[in-house]
C-alpha cells in the first residue's frame, strides 16, 4: 500500500475491524461477556465536571504563572479526560438507555464551553461504520489542510490548532441535519454558561478555554489524535497505544480493540487484548504518545496525507 507524497493511501477493501471482529467472535465467543455499560463511568464523569468547574470558579486568586501551571496540569488533563468520557458515552457505555447516556453527555460537555457532544456522536458513528470513507469520515484532514500545512512548521501549526480542524472540518466535509439532541445540547450549554460565567468571571472562562486548547495541542494526551490512524507502518490503518496515559483517558489507546468492539467499554479493553493476543500482539503499537507527536512532527515521510481513505 504505497502512495504519492501529495495524496492519501487509497484502498478498495473494507476497513480491517469488520473481519477481525468476526474472527475473534468465532474463536472467542466469550468476548460477549465484555459487552455492555461501565457502571463507574457516570461517577467518574460527574466528578471530573465538578472538579473542573470548581477550579474555574476559584482560580482567579492565582497569579499568571501558577494559573498557567494549574491550567496545563489540571485543566488540560481533565479536559482531555472529558473529551474521552464523551467518546465513551456516545457509544452508550455509561447506561443501558440511550436517553440517559445523552443526558450524561450534556453534563460532561459543560466544562468544554462549546456544545459539541451530540454532533460528535453523529460524526463519530460515521467514523466507525464508514472508516476512511471519502466525504463521510471527517476525522481525516481535507486535501486543503494537507497541502497547506506541510513540513515541520506546517505540521506544528496544524497540530497545535488541530482542535479547530475537528470543530470546523465537518461543516465543510459533511454537514448534518440538526436534530433534537443537538438543539438540547446547544440550549443546555448556553443556559449553563449564562448561569456559570458571571460567577467564574473572565478568568474562569479563560481557564476553561485554555484547558480546552492545551488538551488538543501541547498536552501529552493529544498524541492520541495522531496515534490512532496516521499511517506510520504501511499496510496498517489503526494503531493502539499501551502506555500509562491510558489510565487517565479511559483506555482510548486500545484503539484497534475499540474499533473491533465499540460496545466494550474502555475499562474492559485490556481484557479483550489478553483474550485474543493472536489478533493484536503482532500489530504495530506505541508506548509513548509524546514519541508519536515527535515522530509526526519530525519524520519527513509522515504528513497530513498519511491517512487511509476509501471512495
Amino acid at each position: 500500500m504505497t502512495k504519492p507524497a501529495d495524496d492519501f493511501y487509497w484502498v478498495d477493501d473494507r476497513e480491517p475491524h469488520f473481519a477481525r471482529r468476526k474472527e475473534i467472535l468465532k474463536a472467542h465467543p466469550e468476548v460477549k461477556e465484555l459487552f455492555g455499560s461501565d457502571p463507574k463511568l457516570k461517577y467518574i464523569t460527574v466528578a471530573l465536571v465538578i472538579i473542573q468547574l470548581t477550579v474555574a470558579l476559584t482560580i482567579h486568586h492565582l497569579s499568571w504563572l501558577p494559573f498557567l501551571l494549574v491550567t496545563y496540569i489540571v485543566g488540560a488533563t481533565i479536559s482531555s479526560a472529558l473529551f474521552l468520557a464523551i467518546h465513551e458515552i456516545t457509544h452508550y457505555l455509561a447506561f443501558k438507555s440511550k436517553r440517559n447516556n445523552n443526558i450524561l453527555a450534556l453534563i460532561a460537555n459543560l466544562p468544554i464551553v462549546f456544545p459539541y457532544a451530540m454532533s460528535f456522536q453523529v460524526y463519530h458513528a460515521l467514523h466507525h461504520w464508514d472508516q476512511g470513507r471519502d466525504g463521510v469520515d471527517v476525522d481525516i484532514p481535507t486535501v486543503v489542510e494537507a497541502k497547506t500545512f506541510k513540513g515541520f512548521i506546517g505540521k506544528f501549526v496544524w497540530f497545535i490548532n488541530q482542535i479547530l480542524g475537528y470543530a470546523f472540518r465537518p461543516i465543510f466535509v459533511k454537514p448534518i441535519k440538526i436534530e433534537k439532541w443537538q438543539i438540547y445540547n446547544i440550549a443546555f450549554q448556553v443556559l449553563a454558561m449564562a448561569i456559570f460565567l458571571p460567577f467564574a468571571g473572565w478568568t474562569g472562562l479563560l481557564y476553561l478555554l485554555l484547558s480546552l486548547f492545551f488538551a488538543g495541542s501541547i498536552h501529552p494526551t493529544a498524541g492520541h489524535f495522531i496515534s490512532e490512524h496516521y499511517v506510520f507502518e504501511e499496510g496498517q490503518e489503526t494503531y493502539s497505544y499501551y502506555g500509562p496515559l491510558n489510565k487517565i483517558t479511559f483506555n482510548v489507546g486500545y484503539h484497534n480493540e475499540h474499533h473491533d468492539f465499540p460496545n466494550i467499554p474502555g475499562s474492559r479493553l485490556p481484557e479483550l487484548k489478553k483474550l485474543a493476543p493472536e489478533q493484536y500482539d503482532h500489530l504495530h503499537s506505541y508506548n509513548s504518545w509524546v514519541g508519536v507527536i515527535i515522530g509526526f512532527l519530525f519524520n519527513k515521510d509522515i504528513s497530513l496525507f498519511s491517512r487511509t481513505k476509501r471512495k
